[in-house]
């Protein structure tokens, strides 16, 4: 990568060189095990221009997301996040309320978590999901789903077929496409001449000040500040009018936007935001500089923690697969002699194994049956969710670790 893909400048800053590891969720089966495994840089850069943080274009859209083995609803907090959404959207922008007939779009709508709350309330909707699996059953669960991937014709032809929508969602997917000029325009063609655009994605901020260098993986082709995002925004005819700052994820913001033409002075807290990034130093070289050096801590002492409960003949176990766990696990360099196995509540995932490092996925069961001395939390954004649905490991004396922002050890109790 020599130019930026929003503004294409040359100027591009080295901020953390993770190495080469596989894709984050091209998961394997067990025969795929003595096949060899592509493995790919993750080097994220910074344009020191528009500030937009970026990592090379190896994969492809297409290559993760026509089959992919992230299904929303199996997250209960984050079904709960959906529905409140829905319901504050809803009222924020007026739906239906004026008698008329409203109209939501979501792109990258997965297994319809969301829009099975917008069917719910008798709104029209439509979800454009590239994968086919996933799309599939959102179609089983009610929420008409188009299989594809958005770009300008086919946002144009989807208002073409439906008529121009109210409101357009974008939750997640800003940061999946290396193409971010051409989604923007796509969103653009999406939504009504005074309709509004809803984006919700990681805060590069809280990435860089909790250490969350694990959310850095090729299906993340961007990292947005408030800054870069008005920026990314504007490449497609489109004003940032507000912003929110999101717990999801470790630290998220919700982009509110619309068309230009009607988007009028933005509110109080985008200048707010925009500040604080300001004062974090994301605006210039200050704020990227100690970052690799923080990252390389999480390294050691997770490695130091696991050397030495194997070591002590204790026994360690992982929770969740997520695509984050697998730049944590590939960058350790961490294996089935440190950590035995992890579980997932995603039965797609079972029997297979973690790309790069081979480590087996088993059903959520297995950690009763197992009693392990620890469970490594690999999902560590669901902390409060988990450590709940985990409190049973207090039984025979469990502990939880959380590896991120820095190691934390904890002992649950009923």
């Amino acid at each position: 990568m020599t130019r930026c893909r929003l503004c294409g400048s040359a100027a591009l800053a080295s901020v953390v060189d993770l190495g080469a590891t596989p894709p984050c969720e091209s998961f394997l089966a067990a025969d795929q095990l003595d096949l060899p495994e592509p493995a790919y840089p993750l080097h994220l850069r910074v344009c020191t221009d528009c500030w937009l943080a970026q990592i090379p274009p190896l994969i492809t859209p297409e290559e993760t997301f026509k089959e992919y083995a992230y299904f929303s609803s199996y997250s209960t907090s984050w079904v709960e996040h959906a529905r409140t959404f829905v319901a504050d959207a809803v009222q924020r922008v007026g739906l239906g309320t004026d008698g008329s007939e409203a109209f939501v779009v979501e792109v990258a709508s997965n297994d319809g978590y969301l829009l099975k709350h917008v069917v719910d309330r008798g709104i029209r909707c439509l979800g454009i999901e590239p994968s086919v699996n996933v799309g599939a059953a959102a179609r089983d669960a009610g929420v008409p789903t188009l299989t594809e991937f958005l770009s300008p014709d086919t946002g144009s032809a989807v208002r073409a077929e439906h008529g121009p929508a109210d409101l357009v969602v974008a939750n997640n997917v800003y940061a999946h496409i290396p193409d971010v000029v051409g989604f923007t325009q796509g969103l653009r063609a999406l939504v009504a001449d005074d309709g509004w655009v809803s984006i919700e994605v990681q805060h590069l901020l809280t990435l860089i000040e909790e250490n969350q260098y694990d959310t850095i993986y090729h299906e993340h082709f961007q990292y947005y500040t408030v800054a870069s995002a008005i920026r990314a925004l504007a490449s497609g005819g489109l004003t940032l009018v507000d912003v929110e700052l999101l717990p999801t994820h470790g630290g998220s913001i919700r982009l509110w936007a619309r068309p230009a033409e009607v988007a009028g002075e933005p509110s109080g807290k985008v200048a707010e935001v925009l500040d604080r990034e300001k004062a974090a130093g994301l605006q210039d070289l200050s704020g990227y500089t100690e970052f690799s050096g923080r990252v390389a801590k999480v390294r050691r002492d997770l490695l130091r923690f696991l050397i030495e409960a194997a070591e002590r003949g204790e026994t360690v176990v992982g929770y969740g697969a997520p695509g984050k766990g697998n730049t944590l696990l590939n960058h350790c360099g961490i294996r089935p002699d440190l950590l035995s196995y992890t579980v997932d509540r995603n039965p797609y995932k079972h029997g297979r194994f973690t790309p790069g490092t081979r480590i087996p996925i088993l059903a959520p069961e297995r950690i009763a049956a197992d009693k392990p001395d620890y469970v490594l939390v690999l999902p560590w954004n669901l902390r409060a969710e988990l450590t709940e649905q985990l409190s049973f490991v207090h039984e025979w004396g469990g502990r939880l670790v959380f590896p991120i922002p820095e190691l934390s050890i904890v002992e649950v109790k009923r």
